[in-house]
């Protein structure tokens, strides 16, 4: 009953409740994804008053990414929490592969990276939220506040943001905070109040998810290419993901041949999965992904900071989305700790979580946008497409192969926890 308290309850040791109902904390965190609530457990646990508020009443979406990475995976060993993870369902991946109907092609071996994780972790973000959720309730610093829509931002004479305001249970209430951090998302309501634009990129690209069932568990996860389609597969521990890709914008189109000619678009893609497209009898279990990317020039104004896709919507390819954000929060973890806890944050250490960041979030996207236009797009757009000589060549070199897997696994710029932070 205590970590229901925590979760749900307003007021608390986590935070202060003044007369007015105003509730009054050190970091208000808006946004529990990946970002978000990593970086309440990091604060919580250096002893941080944190206040994490979500929008919605629980953290079941449909088809959030659901891949974890060895950098990741890293970060959770230093906190003592990987082994718990491992024990979740989940699926591993040791390899990625592109499959066409003329071979098999390996493009990235992680079984090779000098690492205690070499796979990638396939698990239901929802799964991974709710551990972390249950794991930093433990910490009286932390509290999370669901059904809690942000609608504004409180802001001093000088324009410093000082807190946000949200709605709950029918009614308008304030939040008083020495930093607001935005972690809320690829539609993030911060960004937009804030007033920040972000440079923007165009993904050649749109993605239909769906879930098919155990029927399809023998399928080959990868990519498969064939005849202008291109289909993801992630195994599951229930059956497998589902990612068509088609080109953007294309969604009504597809829609208008049937449900029954995609199933046949599916099962001529991957054969293995002919026996189990028929599930999919209706729309209502395919689901739009509109791919973006961008990166907005400024992540912070005096007092606030935004991370993850809400300073930066990653495309999903690479699925490293999820990887990407969790980095931001451990560098803003690093960065911020101590001149919170000294009294001493000022506008500058805040720009220092961008300084970090940028570089390598700039090279991801740069490197998604390669893979976009000189594999997906010539895929989509070519039904006797071959695989450029670049793929075949990194295919066929065992050493190269450690290339792309690498950049998959750890991006160009491994984020790695201040340890010393959290020694008492």
């Amino acid at each position: 009953m205590r970590a229901q308290h925590h979760r749900d309850q307003v007021g608390g040791s986590g935070s202060k409740m003044t007369k007015d109902s105003t509730l009054d904390t050190t970091v208000a965190i808006v946004g529990a994804g990946p970002a978000g609530m990593m970086l309440a457990h990091c604060l919580a646990r250096a002893g941080i008053d944190v206040t994490l508020l979500e929008m919605h009443a629980d953290f079941d979406r449909d088809f959030r990414g659901d891949t974890i990475h060895a950098s990741t995976m890293e970060v959770l060993d230093q906190l003592g929490l990987a082994e718990n993870i491992l024990q979740l369902p989940h699926e591993k991946m040791h390899r990625a592969s592109i499959y066409t109907p003329q071979a098999q092609y390996q493009i990235g071996v992680f079984e090779r990276l000098k690492t205690k994780y070499p796979y990638v972790t396939l698990m239901p973000q929802t799964h991974f939220l709710e551990f972390m959720d249950k794991t930093t309730s433990a910490y009286p610093h932390y509290r999370c506040i669901r059904s809690a829509p942000v609608n504004r931002l409180l802001r001093d004479p000088s324009d410093k943001v000082i807190g946000i305001g949200y709605r709950q249970a029918g009614a308008d209430k304030d939040l008083h905070a020495q930093l607001v951090v935005g972690a809320d998302g690829r539609f993030s309501r911060i960004r937009k109040l804030v007033g920040l634009r972000p440079q923007t990129q165009n993904p050649p690209m749109d993605v239909a998810w769906c879930r098919l069932s155990a029927a399809a568990t023998l399928s080959p996860g990868g990519i498969h290419i064939h005849q202008g389609s291109l289909v993801v597969l992630l195994p599951r521990d229930d059956g497998v993901q589902v990612g068509c890709v088609f080109p953007k914008g294309d969604f009504a189109d597809l829609k208008a041949q049937g449900i029954e000619a995609y199933q046949k678009r599916l099962a001529a893609a991957v054969p293995a999965l002919a026996g189990a497209v028929h599930e999919l009898d209706h729309w209502d279990k395919v689901h739009l992904l509109n791919v973006k990317s961008d990166c907005l020039p400024q992540w912070t104004v005096p007092g606030l900071a935004l991370i993850g896709d809400a300073a930066h919507v990653m495309s999903p390819v690479g699925g490293i989305g999820i990887n990407c954000a969790i980095a931001d929060a451990v560098a803003t973890t690093n960065v911020l700790v101590n001149p919170i806890r000294e009294g001493t944050l000022s506008d500058d250490d805040l720009a220092k979580i961008q300084q970090r960041r940028l570089g390598p979030t700039q090279t991801v996207q740069r490197a998604q946008n390669f893979v976009q236009s000189q594999l997906i797009q010539l895929a989509l757009a070519n039904k006797e497409f071959t695989l450029p000589w670049f793929i075949r060549l990194i295919a066929s070199t065992p050493g190269l192969r450690n290339l792309p897997a690498r950049m998959i696994a750890f991006g160009p710029q491994p984020e790695r926890l201040d340890e010393t932070l959290f020694q008492a």
